[in-house]
């Protein structure tokens, strides 16, 4: 009785242990965007992120059906075109579109809308036709529907603010970053949360200087 006790005790342990290792697919893009976006800048930064390209395709290879993996790969890849810039960037940036693209397909609601926030994103940034697919508004269409999904995230209210005071509208822009600045922290995400609470305040304050 006594070993059969121990034997259910050290199950119940094997499976606690496992579900707690247990890490999403996504996890390592997740937080190495982070160092790459928040942590690093210059050359090293852009080599970080184009070695963790690499760590995408592998991770969507393995993960053919994850919503999540497929967002994180377009943030990933998005990221990686701003940093790049130029003609060479848009390579980068149409397969970041794809890979946006995908995740909505497989799961609109995933990340709470983190893709359609990166779609939304790079269609008001990047060029209009014929040089690449910028569309001002699609940027709207997806960033309002990212809004719908997370409409107290830090994220998607900081891009419309951008997005806002690049028309001008610095009333507008100043309320979503009002709400950005108001997000609740992120206790699985520290790195990207202080990154972004300075690029709400970097905004706040070119919007307001005379």
């Amino acid at each position: 009785m006594i070993n059969f006790l121990r034997c259910i005790i050290l199950i119940s342990t094997l499976v606690s242990a496992s579900v707690t290792w247990a890490a999403e697919p996504y996890d390592e893009l997740q937080t190495e965007w982070a160092k790459g976006k928040y942590e690093l800048s210059g050359s090293a930064q852009e080599k970080f992120l184009e070695q963790l390209l690499s760590r995408a395709e592998a991770a969507k290879q393995a993960n053919p059906n994850s919503a999540e993996v497929f967002a994180w790969s377009g943030i990933v890849y998005s990221t990686y075109a701003s940093v790049k810039g130029g003609m060479g960037a848009l390579k980068f940036a149409k397969q970041a579109k794809k890979d946006l693209e995908k995740s909505i397909e497989l799961d609109s609601s995933a990340l709470q809308g983190a893709a359609s926030t990166t779609l939304g994103t790079l269609y008001f940034k990047v060029p209009g036709w014929p040089v690449a697919f910028g569309n001002d508004k699609k940027a709207q269409q997806y960033l309002d529907a990212a809004l719908a999904l997370n409409p107290k995230g830090i994220d998607i209210n900081y891009w419309l603010a951008e997005y806002a005071a690049s028309k001008k509208d610095s009333a507008k822009a100043l309320q979503y970053l009002a709400i950005a600045a108001a997000a609740p922290a992120r206790d699985d995400r520290p790195v990207a949360d202080k990154g972004r609470r300075l690029e709400v305040e970097t905004l706040k304050a070119q919007i307001e200087a005379p």
